[in-house]
């Protein structure tokens, strides 16, 4: 039986204090921060605020306890196609690392859309700090390609244990792992036939068993793979668009069946015990495509509402939402297509980052 679950609303300030209690007793161990418990919760980096790929303002957001932004990366002009060194261009993902450096996966805006209608490639993974700097990069500002520092719409990326980089080379239907150092490709995944060929891979995380988890998007499936590639966990039951997976404390499953408007969460046995819809409000995108859900250490799941140009966070005690339901901006309370958000010093579910870069 699927658990049905009610919403209320509350207030900002209140659903932030409780997402700062919840992840000091997060079940993944999160670096050390400049956000620490004792940090005012409207600062850069306090654990409790929400970090958000805002894909075509081509910008990161961080709000604040209170909703406001508190730090930017990126333009924030949804017509500016100038990647490179302090800009990024269709922000796909947008993780907190040590340190207060920010992972941004910059994809580029294809052609024929109203912002760029001949494209603008960014093809980029970068690392930036607060001051805006790049401290890291794999993939060249505007070069498409799969060869040694190339890379064709890289959707994701995030830090290994190891301090090495994985990125989901969409377009490239491939995972890599970068050495952090001499920027080398040391593990790739993505046969070009046969079962375990990706078509258009849209999420990767390392599993504490050392499996990767794959949102293998046009293929409709989420699959479990070892470091040799064998399958050993798949599920592709009913899913279009399988844009994101975690595997929860509890060995289920979190997925963002993107197409269908829902996050369902699925067992070990692929038995559904949660799903919920973000295309039901009055007023909604009838396809908002939501892509991205992640658990919270509380329970609760935020959830990137892409062409509802919203984040919310759901439970059954709580919702909370920014951005103005489908509403496209780049103003106060508005955002232009989030990809990716997530509740800075949680990693309930996710690959925790070591504790430097």
């Amino acid at each position: 039986m699927v658990v049905l679950r009610r919403y209320f609303l509350i207030t900002v300030g209140l659903l932030f204090a409780m997402l700062a209690s919840s992840c000091a007793g997060s079940s993944q161990s999160a670096p050390p921060s400049s956000g620490s418990s004792s940090t005012p919760k409207d600062h850069f980096n306090a654990s409790g605020n929400i970090l958000i790929a805002d894909q075509f303002n081509n910008r990161v957001v961080e709000l604040a306890p209170d909703g406001h932004v508190v730090w930017t990366f990126g333009s924030g002009n949804p017509k500016l196609c100038n990647p490179g060194p302090g800009s990024i261009i269709g922000l796909n993902d947008a993780e907190r690392l040590s340190g207060g450096l920010t992972l941004l996966s910059g994809t580029g805006v294809p052609a024929g859309s109203a912002s760029y209608p001949k494209g603008c490639n960014d093809n980029r993974v970068i690392v930036v700090n607060q001051q805006g700097q790049i401290v890291w990069q794999y993939g060249q500002a505007g070069v498409t390609g799969s060869g040694p520092n190339e890379l064709n719409v890289p959707v994701f990326a995030i830090q290994l244990p190891s301090r090495n980089i994985m990125i989901v080379d969409q377009s490239n239907n491939r995972v890599i792992e970068v050495d952090r150092n001499t920027k080398q490709i040391v593990w790739s995944y993505g046969p070009k036939s046969g079962p375990g060929a990706l078509n258009n891979p849209n999420s990767a995380e390392l599993l504490p068993n050392g499996h990767i988890l794959i949102g293998d998007e046009n293929n409709n499936r989420i699959i479990e793979i070892t470091r040799d590639g064998t399958i050993v966990w798949e599920y592709n039951q009913g899913l279009s668009g399988a844009a994101f997976a975690s595997r929860l404390p509890n060995g289920d499953t979190l997925i963002t069946d993107s197409s269908h408007s829902r996050v369902l969460e699925v067992t070990p046995n692929k038995k559904m015990v949660f799903e919920y819809f973000t295309n039901s409000d009055p007023g909604t995108n009838s396809a908002p495509l939501p892509t991205n859900a992640v658990q919270l250490a509380n329970g609760a799941i935020i959830i990137s509402d892409q062409f509802n140009n919203r984040v919310l966070i759901v439970d059954p005690r709580v919702e909370f939402e920014y951005g103005m339901l489908n509403v496209t901006g780049n103003g106060p309370n508005q955002l232009n297509g989030p990809y990716t958000a997530y509740v800075i010093g949680d990693y309930t579910g996710q690959t925790p980052p070591p504790a430097t870069f």
